[in-house]
């Protein structure tokens, strides 16, 4: 086993896919493909379960996976301790978005990096808010963007932009003008699970407008929940950001709420323990560019 295996191991089994690990490393899918394999053969044991939709991790993948982010952790703390002397960004940074500004800012991030920072590493990690805090929380992620993030002792937080939230549909299906909260009930509604953060904040909303959201799907992926609003299985409530990237925008259709609006922040949010090595804080830096930039 080797540091470079167990980097390849450990970015596969956090984006669960290789395709995702190949691009962020920079490095063809099959070579990735080989030296994981042969991590396996030399531990005797299958690390993933692959299908068609990405791999997940054996039980001894999920083990190799914390020792292997420990160590990894231990030497790039070992790196950037050296490399603070010199005021240089070296080592790996962590950075956790949601699933749309990923999508939005990771060829920008990596050109970034490419150019500016040629000696340090970049693992971006998608998720929702509620997931991007845990892992701020337990080290698993350096820094982060995150909506509307709980206010704890263990986090600091710059917001950085708000975005205004609005009902999207179905082209075809488009309400003629603004949307009363009061008639929210007759749009049949796909949100994500209870907590997440868009999720909560509308339900607050309706809660205070006295009506009940319509809730007819819970799906936690937001390009699944964009494909089932473009064909026509009912309405989403996102932030404008979400539809950028939708490769079909003509097939849905943005509306604001009458009467209210809905605001979603986001926030740069860092560990208020950990220290600020040249690496975060340059990457700090090229966050904070990055969605000025699209604001």
């Amino acid at each position: 086993m080797n540091l470079k295996q167990l980097e390849y191991f450990i970015r596969v089994a956090e984006h669960g896919s290789f395709s995702k690990a190949a691009l962020l490393l920079d490095i063809a899918q099959p070579a990735l493909s080989r030296q994981v394999r042969a991590l396996e053969t030399e531990l005797r044991e299958a690390l993933f379960l692959r299908n068609g939709r990405g791999v997940t991790l054996t039980e001894a993948g999920a083990r190799l996976l914390e020792h292997g982010q420990n160590i990894l952790q231990m030497l790039a703390n070992a790196r950037e301790d050296l490399g603070a002397q010199r005021d240089e960004p070296l080592g790996r940074v962590v950075i956790g978005m949601p699933p749309t500004l990923a999508r939005l800012h990771t060829l920008a991030l990596i050109h970034t990096f490419h150019r500016e920072m040629p000696k340090a590493r970049l693992s971006v990690m998608e998720g929702f808010s509620v997931h991007i805090t845990e892992w701020l929380l337990s080290g698993r992620a350096d820094l982060a963007l995150v909506y509307n993030p709980e206010p704890l002792p263990a986090l600091e937080i710059e917001p950085l932009a708000e975005e205004h939230m609005s009902l999207v549909s179905p082209a075809a299906e488009a309400p003629g003008g603004p949307v009363a909260l009061r008639d929210l009930p007759r749009y049949p509604l796909i949100l994500p699970q209870r907590g997440y953060i868009f999720r909560k904040l509308m339900e607050q909303s309706a809660a205070m407008a006295g009506v009940q959201l319509n809730v007819a799907w819970e799906v936690s992926s937001l390009p699944v929940i964009l494909d089932l609003v473009a064909a026509g299985m009912g309405h989403a409530v996102l932030g404008e950001a979400a539809i950028r990237q939708f490769p079909r925008p003509e097939k849905l259709a943005l509306t604001r709420f009458a009467g209210v609006d809905i605001k979603s922040t986001l926030c740069l949010v860092t560990p208020a323990q950990k220290r600020a090595t040249p690496l975060i804080k340059r990457s700090s830096e090229v966050l904070r560019r990055l969605v000025l930039n699209q604001a």
